[in-house]
């Protein structure tokens, strides 16, 4: 059963202010650069009628978390840091909003539980940072049998070649990583 989706969702990782907005607590400027890349690719998917699923890193406010005290303070629940960049609209009555705690979507969430749910079998994967969060969520994303498909100029970290790097092990181990219009092909010939 694919819902309508055609077995393909998009990811969205962690495009939050705190990660996107210059007053964000871990700005990049790289993220700012790859949001008008992966609105469009969000637009692209609306059209095609795929399911969008925005992950959110959140941590508690006030309540102990080794991982989080070990790094500087971000994405705490209760700030506007976790909201999702308003260059990417979230449709409440269509896309699931995900958080998590840790740098994998799947780990500790119900991602897995959605896409099961959903028919999805292909994962197209876009957002930040290539070497923590995207590369934990493809790794699981293949560890269970999806196909994480990753696109190149819609994921940054805050190093060109620490990006490239993890790109190619993407492309190697894991999944596909492919340009935003060999993407469009795939989804306008109906392959994804």
């Amino acid at each position: 059963m694919d819902n309508g989706y055609g077995g393909t969702a998009l990811v969205i990782v962690d495009m939050v202010k705190d990660f996107t907005s210059p007053d964000g607590l871990v700005y990049y400027p790289q993220n700012r650069e790859v949001l008008p890349r992966i609105a469009r690719v969000l637009e692209k998917c609306r059209e095609k009628g795929k399911l969008v699923i925005f992950l959110q890193h959140c941590n508690r406010a006030g309540k102990p978390d080794e991982k989080a005290a070990a790094m500087r303070p971000n994405c705490i629940e209760g700030t506007d840091g976790i909201e999702i960049d308003p260059m990417l609209p979230v449709d409440p009555q269509r896309d699931y909003v995900i958080r998590k705690r840790r740098y994998s979507g799947f780990f500790g969430t119900d991602l897995d539980l959605v896409l099961r749910e959903n028919g999805i079998k292909n994962l197209i994967v876009v957002g930040t940072k290539t070497n923590c969060c995207i590369r934990a969520t493809v790794t699981d994303a293949f560890y269970l049998n999806y196909n994480p498909i990753v696109v190149r100029e819609c994921v940054a970290t805050n190093s060109d070649v620490v990006n490239e790097v993890h790109l190619e092990d993407i492309q190697k181990y894991l999944g596909q990583v492919v340009t935003t219009e060999e993407l469009f092909e795939q989804l306008d010939e109906g392959v994804l």
